[in-house]
């Protein structure tokens, strides 16, 4: 699927962003590290989407993908990011919109829900479920590993992952570096219990970044969860069982 790569003036900072397909809108929130095409596009959300009538936006957060690379980690908090999208959506003349977001997308979209409910239909919360609310950790020694000179000086496997999947993806390592060191913000039980409008919560049983769906899912009012068997952060991503939720909750 082809689609034209567009930028906007974010309060100052360029966002890129791409359109595809019409119908209702839903906004797609990349992860760390990530990209809009390497996250919604090459995992085939974004044909699963358009082809089931709607209008799909994927953003590339800042300090990823197209769009401007930052290297003061002031500058990348995840109530921010919500800000680049909720500004996104108004550059889009979009009143209202579904939200997903995976693993920091999740947590970026979880700020915009709180901060904007009336901008927000419903929302999906992937990749990051427990962990929301208690956080990830390793945040530093992900950072160290990027700024290395070469993969070959990270011993630390999970740093070492995001390493080698930040090379992948063609990262600015610099920009990421100063991003995780800002970018994993506690979301608080009070914020969540105010949040109304329907979210559903998805992650793989093997995920230990996302931590357990059922304690997220117990912080938020009606919130429905959906556990993928077998799946972990990395290949939980274009999983069916999970398109297949998403769907059935969207249409809900």
């Amino acid at each position: 699927m082809f689609a034209v790569m567009h930028k906007f003036n974010s309060n100052g900072v360029e966002i890129a962003y791409e359109t595809a397909g019409e119908g209702p809108p839903i906004l797609l929130i990349h992860g760390f590290a990530s990209t809009g095409r390497v996250n919604w596009w090459d995992t085939g959300w974004v044909k699963t989407l358009t082809e089931a009538g709607r209008q799909v936006i994927t953003i590339d957060n800042r300090g990823h993908g197209a769009s401007q690379k930052l290297y003061e980690s002031h500058l990348y908090p995840a109530t921010e990011m919500a800000e680049d999208a909720r500004r996104l959506l108004d550059h889009l003349g979009i009143v209202q919109a579904d939200v997903m977001g995976y693993s920091m997308g999740a947590r970026v979209a979880a700020f915009l829900t709180i901060s904007h409910p009336e901008r927000v239909r419903r929302a999906v919360f992937a990749g990051l479920a427990s962990r929301m609310i208690t956080g990830v950790g390793g945040g530093e020694a992900i950072a160290r590993a990027l700024e290395a000179a070469s993969r070959d000086e990270v011993t630390d496997p999970g740093a070492r992952s995001f390493r080698i999947f930040a090379e992948q993806t063609r990262s600015d390592l610099k920009a990421l570096a100063a991003c995780i060191r800002s970018s994993r913000e506690k979301i608080t039980l009070h914020e969540l219990r105010g949040i109304t409008v329907p979210i559903l919560v998805v992650a793989g049983d093997k995920d230990d970044v996302a931590g357990d769906v059922d304690t997220l899912v117990a912080a938020i009012p009606g919130a429905r969860g959906v556990v993928l068997p077998n799946r972990n952060h990395m290949n939980a991503v274009g999983d069916r069982g999970y398109k297949d939720a998403v769907l059935a909750f969207l249409s809900g």
